[in-house]
């Protein structure tokens, strides 16, 4: 496990900068491409928003001012990637009623998805949920992301977070109940 605050000391001299951005690369990369994956839900897209946010992180690494966890610092450009993915994805698409249709075809066909039915029952639960639930439910439940560090990643009040997350929980519940 890495020190953070060696690793930005070494993020911000130009002589340490590249071998410490591979380290928070290496560290980062798959609870980031999870987080991603749960937002854009395919294999490919996650890579791409994944890939974009190294790089938007990697560009505004000078930037970075310390006043917030560097892991803090980067879910935030991940989640603002992604949603700007599924924005732009969005204005592309057809129809909202056929992206909720296509979830569980596009999952099942993905090939790596290997989850059960109650999985994919549960993606599609979770993709039924407005945005900012999803965000709040993602981080919470695979994160185990605190709510203090989730109000400095979506800034948003903890209490705020707190009800988006009891209702996510409560819609889910009645999908599962409803599909039984």
């Amino acid at each position: 496990m890495i020190v953070e605050k060696e690793l930005i000391e070494q993020l911000q001299h130009s002589a340490t900068r590249e071998k410490a951005f591979t380290t928070l690369v290496r560290e980062y990369q798959e609870p980031l491409y999870w987080q991603i994956r749960r937002l854009v839900l395919t294999h490919d897209d996650a890579n791409d928003v994944l890939q974009n946010t190294f790089l938007k992180a990697w560009t505004a690494i000078d930037s970075f001012r310390g006043e917030a966890k560097l892991s803090t610092w980067l879910y935030r450009i991940a989640i603002n990637e992604a949603l700007n993915f599924l924005e732009r994805r969005k204005k592309v698409s057809v129809a909202l009623d056929s992206t909720e249709n296509d979830l569980s075809e596009t999952l099942q066909s993905d090939p790596y998805f290997d989850g059960d039915e109650t999985q994919l029952q549960l993606q599609q639960a979770i993709s039924a949920l407005p945005e900012k639930q999803q965000l709040v439910f993602n981080l919470k439940y695979f994160q185990e992301m605190k709510y203090e560090e989730m109000s400095q990643v979506l800034k948003t009040s903890v209490g705020a977070l707190k009800a988006s997350y009891h209702h996510a929980v409560k819609k889910i519940s009645s999908f599962f109940e409803e599909h039984d």
